[in-house]
Parts: structure tokens; sequence; C-alpha cells
């Protein structure tokens, strides 16, 4: 049975897209699902009537404006939009090529600056006024990896965002918070077990946790009045070297 609340996840067809989706069709949402491929939305979707798959590249602003218009079309409002898409893209600053750069750029950033653009027309123009923007972060939006120079830059900049969404949706009713994730267990996260690079230059394997404590974390913050807002919430594997120094 569904709660009457309509959501957007992008990056839906695989890892904490596809984690988040699921929780929110569990709890009732009708939910659009948002990504590059349609078996993999499909495959997310489960055959669950509430979910409707949207291919969609976030980088695209044609492509962005169709998904939005869909959501208008089929449900007439937007509740919720989580700002999910994400690509990691390594390299240190004088290695990285300018093609690597400006795809975690269109990705990262302007994916997400595009979709919530788009959010907060519509949510400005729906009755009830209002809804909720739930921004991907990272713990890279506090402190880098090693050569990480473009994924942690456009995650800072995802910082910049979510307070400036925050600042200027007040009028409108439009809350934004962000989640900012240190090693949850995804496709992504896998190499984490034979080892990744550290700050003072060795290698060692890191933990991870599961991904649905993600999924449980962006259901409270969705879950709250929109006169309430988490503004910022981190989660960690508890034991990975990232508070302190290493």
């Amino acid at each position: 049975m569904g709660n009457g609340k309509t959501a957007v996840v992008t990056g839906a067809g695989s890892g904490l897209g596809r984690e988040i989706s699921r929780a929110l069709l569990g709890a009732g949402y009708r939910v659009a699902l948002a990504g590059r491929r349609a078996d993999a939305l499909a495959e997310t979707a489960g055959g669950d009537a509430k979910a409707l798959p949207v291919p969609t590249d976030v980088a695209d602003p044609d492509s962005v404006a169709a998904l939005f218009e869909t959501v208008r079309a089929e449900w007439g409002r937007l509740d919720l939009l989580v700002n999910n898409a994400g690509v990691s893209v390594g390299g240190t600053v004088d290695e990285l090529s300018f093609a690597d750069w400006k795809r975690a750029v269109d990705t990262n950033l302007t994916g997400m600056f595009l979709c919530a653009q788009q959010a907060v027309r519509l949510m400005k123009a729906q009755d009830p006024r209002g809804g909720r923007i739930v921004n991907n972060g990272s713990i890279s939006a506090h402190a880098p990896r090693p050569a990480s120079v473009a994924y942690t830059a456009t995650k800072h900049a995802v910082t910049g965002l979510t307070k400036s969404i925050s600042l200027d949706g007040r009028a409108w009713n439009v809350a934004c918070g962000q989640i900012d994730i240190g090693n949850a267990a995804t496709e992504m996260t896998l190499r984490m077990a034979d080892g990744i690079p550290q700050a003072d230059g060795g290698v060692k394997a890191e933990p991870t946790f599961d991904s649905r404590h993600v999924a449980d974390a962006v259901l409270y913050m969705a879950g709250l009045p929109l006169d309430a807002n988490v503004q910022f919430l981190t989660i960690t594997a508890t034991t990975m070297p990232y508070i302190g120094r290493g």
C-alpha cells in the first residue's frame, strides 16, 4: 500500500541507488528510478508497480528535464529527490586527464545541480508546495583520499550546493540535506578488501558496512516533516581510517 509520496532517485540502477530505491518502495513511496541503463533500472524495480524506470543521463539538461516532466505528468508532484548518481575517478592533480576530470564534474556536480534545479521548480509550483532533496556527498566532502582530486573536489562542491539549496529553498518550503558515506559495501567498495592506498603511502585493507544502513538513514531524513531537516549526516564503517590521523 502506498503512502501517497513520490520520489526520484538518481543512479538507481546499482549500488546505493538501488538500495535506497528499494527501501523507499518498501516504505510506500512511488519512485522514479533514474539511471543510464534501462535493464539495470528494471532489475531495481523488480516488478513493483510503484516503481517507474526512466532512463536518464544526469549530465544532459534535456534528459534531466524529460525525467522531471515524466514525474509531473505521471504523478503531479514530487516530494523527494535523492541526488545519488556519481562516478569515482582516480588520479593525482598532475596525472588526471581532462576527460576524466570533466566526466567527474559533469556527473557528480553538474548532474546534481540539474536535478536539483528541476526538482525545486516542480516543488515550488505544486500544491501543497515544497519537498525535500537529499544529496549524496561522501566523507571526501571533508577529507581526501590519495589520488582523488576530481572526486574530492566535486564532493566538496556538493556541500556548497547543499547549503545554497537549503538557503534558496526556504521561501518555497524546500528542505535540503546531505548524507556523507564512508565505505558502504557496494560494487564500488569491493576493492577495499584487497587494500587501497593510504595517506602515509602504505596500502591497507579497509572495513565496510552493510549498505542497507545508508538506506535506513535516507528513510529517516526523508520521513521528517518539512519543518525539520537533517542538514548533514555522516555514516561510516566504525573502524575505517578516517577520524584521527589514519
